[in-house]
């Protein structure tokens, strides 16, 4: 429009201007506003025909001087503004905009160095800590001057509000600088801000985008406060645009509980090493991109006065419980919790057992407990899902009785009546509970007890196949800013139609939540009434199902089909010690608190194997070279694995060194154990031979193994209770492979299960 006549001109040359002016901006690594999220994470991939949703604001707030017609092909100044300008005139305000522009993205100027503010901190603090706090002049600094020189920034000015503080009455250990928006916060007790935080030994700084944890705490308590902050920064995180800011728990505080809470309450950050701190230039980028992130997060919320955030958590506290996010470093003691809960309930699990049955779970949400009678198998099942939180009371732990006359799965998955109205069964009913919105994030456990009473291929084949069929999943939940959401699955194009209207006309925000999703386990179109369309069409198993099936190997029940293994961890109960009797400890009164965990403790987070490729690369490539082995040895008698297993042991032992439970070779011993030895089985002499072979594998050294010709019976008692057998590098797998080379010795027939 540049000393133009013309009074309209193209709205698509508005708009191919407009990208273009962001776009090249963006190419060039030049500071930019962020398109909408909703739209885009960068201008590059923002598509020309979805311009006019960025421009319509501006359009309508300039509209007391600009004409835009209903057709909405061309814009141009109003009649009577319009008879006012002449060539000059226009010329003018093209070079004012572009002044304007410049000024808005030229980097801002001050007298202060932001940089010199920060090393002052971190040169003196530890110093001045050993000092009366009482008017320091550190103290002093921090509280008066930086807030003043941070103000001076064009882009705080008069808009926000400063704070420094190094504590009250005593030195705080993590000093802080905060910049607070008023109508959200002027504490950092309570709602979203901008705060630099200081480490405990003033080796780092972080610039964050926080939140207050004070009045959540005050009014819901620690633990569920934080789990409600957690909630919160997962939902806010999924809501800004990408920066240059990191969105991840990794902050190394220091300080204990206090640097932690500051951990689980960091949204985004900046993270500085106060010996390579970088030049004030790039500390004042730094802070501007900060404060565009908070600026999108107010814009994009409807939150606005500082009640609303009480509120908020006094509504949203009432309607749901909320369960906290348990972070990679924190599996181990969670699981050590896990295990103290069931101990001081009269019953005896080793650690191990805990982190085994963990990690299967984890890897694949269906696990066989198999083991004599007695043993414990229903009662680990049920004492695990308590203690993260899974009850009969509360629904989220159902205990299914199998019966041997089941032979197809209408006893578990339900059937149509005479009058075709569909009866559910005990499972649907369990996978219909926990796909209701408000219980996606608990975990629902299913125990099938004495699960082989019936063949399990009869009646379990549908469950079985539509595992094989999860995939991830985006759904877009639609945030109204004040706790309300409303679902939408990405793929139906009517929803969202309908959740573009909303946003465009209520300010609502879209969330892309990622989830795993499988096949239908009930098809729509399979049942005829609205009422069950509605409640159980096209129910998939959702992610926070796990099924553990309990079975006792002897006369009375069937054996397990290879198709069955080898989706499952079995996991084996027949190492028993009488003499393990409940302990009555000092603490013994103190039980372990129930800390209801959210699912994703519990749910896989990869479903192929390069999910996982990036980050664990060498350690998956030592796996699969040790499967190889195997392989080559188990198909001599065509019993070797396929992509399925070789997948599913290489996740667990990702898990494993993760979350730093076992060493590596101790994880791989039970996979063998686990994955490979129950496909086993067989009278042959080339079943023979398959043992011996892998028995070699997981001995150190070069043992020599007797031969069934022998009569070498000490070297079998090596394995007896109380005997040292030869050192093993995989000794669990080592110990069954011995009791199953000597049955077959014995009695002609060998396989993994006790009877």
């Amino acid at each position: 429009m540049r000393a133009s006549r013309e009074r309209e001109v193209s709205m698509a040359r508005i708009k191919e201007r407009f990208l273009d002016y962001f776009q090249k901006r963006e190419a060039r690594s030049e500071p930019v506003d962020a398109p909408p999220s909703r739209m885009a994470f960068r201008w590059a991939d923002l598509p020309l025909n979805r311009v006019q949703y960025v421009i319509d604001t501006p359009i309508e707030a300039l509209s007391s001087i600009l004409d835009y017609p209903n057709s909405g092909y061309t814009i141009g100044f109003k009649p009577e503004i319009y008879d006012q300008l002449n060539p000059a005139v226009l010329d003018e305000l093209y070079h004012f905009t572009l002044d304007e522009l410049d000024a808005y993205y030229a980097p801002p100027e001050s007298d202060f160095s932001l940089r010199e503010d920060l090393m002052n901190i971190t040169r003196n603090y530890s110093q001045a800590k050993a000092q009366p706090l009482s008017g320091h002049p550190l103290a002093e600094y921090v509280r008066r001057d930086i807030p003043e020189h941070l103000k001076s920034l064009p882009f705080i000015h008069n808009h926000f509000k400063v704070q420094g503080s190094v504590g009250r009455g005593n030195w705080a250990t993590i000093p802080w600088i905060a910049v607070m928006y008023p109508q959200i916060t002027d504490t950092i007790q309570r709602g979203v801000y901008v705060a630099y935080l200081f480490s405990a030994d003033m080796k780092r700084i972080y610039l964050t985008l926080n939140q207050g944890l004070g009045e959540a705490r005050s009014q819901l308590g620690r633990g569920e406060g934080l789990a409600y902050l957690q909630e919160r920064t997962q939902e806010i995180r999924s809501r800004l645009p990408a920066s240059r800011m990191k969105m991840s728990d990794d902050i190394e505080l220091g300080d204990g509980r206090l640097g932690d809470d500051y951990q689980m309450s960091t949204i985004a950050y900046f993270h500085y090493e106060t010996d390579h701190l970088p030049d004030n230039e790039q500390l004042i980028t730094d802070l501007w991109d900060a404060m565009d992130s908070y600026m999108f997060y107010i814009e994009s919320t409807a939150i606005t006065p500082n009640t609303v955030w009480s509120s908020q958590i006094r509504e949203e506290s009432s309607a749901d419980s909320y369960s906290p996010r348990i972070r990679d470093r924190d599996v181990k003691e969670t699981l050590h919790n896990i295990q103290q809960y069931v101990s001081q309930r009269g019953f005896y699990f080793p650690e191990q057992l805990t982190h085994n049955f963990y990690l299967s779970l984890k890897t694949r949400p269906f696990v066989i407990l198999a083991g004599i009678s007695g043993t414990g198998k229903t009662r680990l099942v049920r004492l695990f899902a308590e203690a993260v939180g899974a009850t009969a009371d509360n629904g989220q732990f159902r205990l299914i009785p199998v019966r041997p006359d089941w032979s197809d799965p209408a006893d578990l998955i339900g059937y149509k009546d005479l009058s075709g109205v569909f009866k559910p069964g005990p499972l649907t009913m369990v996978i219909a509970e926990a796909s209701r919105r408000e219980n996606r994030k608990k975990p629902y456990f299913v125990c099938l007890d004495e699960m082989n009473l019936a063949r399990v291929e009869h009646y379990f084949s549908d469950m079985m196949s539509l595992l094989e069929t999860q995939h991830w999943m985006e759904e877009g939940v639609l945030s109204a800013g004040n706790g309300r959401e409303y679902a939408g699955q990405a793929d139906s194009a009517v929803k969202q139609n309908i959740a573009e209207a909303s946003r465009r006309s209520h300010g609502v925000n879209t969330v892309q939540e990622r989830h795993i999703a499988t096949d239908p386990l009930i098809p729509e179109g399979a049942l005829d009434t609205e009422e069950d369309q509605s409640r159980y069409g096209n129910l998939g198993i959702p992610e926070n199902v796990y099924i553990v099936g309990t079975v006792n190997m002897d006369e009375t029940t069937y054996p397990f089909s290879k198709r069955v293994l080898d989706r499952a961890n079995t996991i084996e109960f027949n190492a028993i010690d009488l003499m393990q009797l409940p302990r009555l400890t000092e603490d013994s009164q103190q039980l372990v608190e129930v800390v209801p965990v959210e699912q994703s403790f519990l749910r896989s987070d990869y479903l192929q194997l390069i999910d996982a490729l990036g980050d664990y690369e060498d350690l998956i490539r030592r796996t699969t070279e040790q499967l190889v082995l195997v392989n080559t040895v188990l198909e001599d008698i065509h019993a070797h694995v396929g992509f399925r297993i070789r997948d599913a042991v290489c996740f667990y032992l990702v898990y494993n060194e993760r979350f730093n439970l076992m060493t590596e070779d101790a994880a791989f011993d039970l996979q063998l154990l686990q994955k490979i030895l129950p496909r086993i089985q067989g009278s042959q002499s080339g079943v023979r031979r398959v043992l011996v072979d892998l028995l070699k594998l997981c001995l150190t050294g070069n043992t020599r193994i007797p031969s069934p010709l022998e009569d070498d019976d000490a070297f079998w008692r090596q394995w007896s209770r109380g005997g040292t057998p030869p050192l093993a590098r995989y000794p669990e797998s080592a110990r069954k492979l011995v009791y199953m080379i000597r049955r077959l010795d014995e009695d002609g027939f060998t396989s993994y299960w006790v009877s």
